[in-house]
């Protein structure tokens, strides 16, 4: 008899969400609460949006860093090619774009 694991979907989920630039334990689950289970469901994504959802989902204020990290997040998701600059959150600030550097390849 085969035994199913039903959080083995939800670990693999946080483990995938966990290759994005940015994204730890903590992000990961909050991103899989907010329904998301595989990278690429980020590719287009407002992050704007996403942040504003998980403070309804939560039913607080979240820190404004949260935010920066899903823009980074969805950078990440959404090029192929990526400047290094980029892919560090704090670049992501209010008022701020990442510097765009030429990337040769």
């Amino acid at each position: 008899m085969k035994i199913y694991n039903k959080k083995k979907p939800v670990m693999d989920a946080l483990k995938e969400l966990q290759t994005i630039p940015g994204i730890g334990a903590s992000l990961s689950q909050d991103l899989v609460d907010l329904g998301y289970r595989k990278v690429n469901e980020l590719k287009g994504e407002k992050p704007e949006a996403i942040y504003q959802n998980l403070m309804a989902l939560r039913g607080k204020h979240i820190d404004r860093c949260v935010l920066y990290v899903f823009r980074c997040a969805v950078y990440y998701v959404s090029n192929s090619v990526h400047d290094p600059e980029s892919l560090k959150w704090w670049n992501w600030k209010d008022g701020r774009q990442p510097v765009k550097r030429s990337i040769r390849i």
